[in-house]
């Protein structure tokens, strides 16, 4: 088995049932041929960067899973038709591949977030502070002004 992350971007006019029943779908193709889902991830409606199918927003969604080329194949060809899906993708990515090793994985990860929150509060917050320490040590440079274009050709003349 393979892991894998399908992005998916939905009229942004489908309604919330809509929506689950999608993901629902895509979820029970998964598990019907073997397959083990990992994460569905709801991102929300957003603005797009172009225009799509004369759409300006769309529904964002996430599911990472892990099978087999069949199972991609099928969830492809069933966004394929429906009319509802403006664009998907299908991205093969590195990762645990079974339901233990991906469960492994996400208590790594939730393991690691909880720590470093309680070490300095977020990983965001270290990094700003880490930037704020940097740019008050370097010590600023003195330099002589430039002379423009003008200057120079009047300097020349001379």
């Amino acid at each position: 088995m393979q892991r894998y992350e399908v992005i998916a971007i939905v009229l942004a006019n489908v309604s919330d049932e809509d929506i689950t029943a999608l993901i629902e779908r895509s979820q029970t193709i998964i598990t019907d041929r073997k397959g083990v889902v990992a994460k569905i991830d709801k991102w929300g409606k957003r603005h797009l960067a172009y225009e799509i199918k004369k759409q300006k927003d769309g529904y964002y969604f996430l599911i990472d899973f892990a099978g087999d080329g069949p199972i991609v194949a099928e969830i492809e060809r069933n966004y394929k038709i429906d009319d509802r899906i403006l664009k998907f993708i299908t991205v093969k990515k590195e990762g645990a591949s079974t339901r233990e090793g991906i469960e492994q994985e996400f208590a790594a990860a939730e393991a690691k977030h909880t720590q470093a929150s309680v070490e300095g509060g977020t990983t965001e917050g270290r990094v700003i502070r880490q930037i704020e320490k940097a740019s008050a040590e370097v010590k600023p440079s003195i330099s002589s002004p430039k002379k423009t274009y003008k200057e120079e050709i009047s300097t020349k003349g001379e």
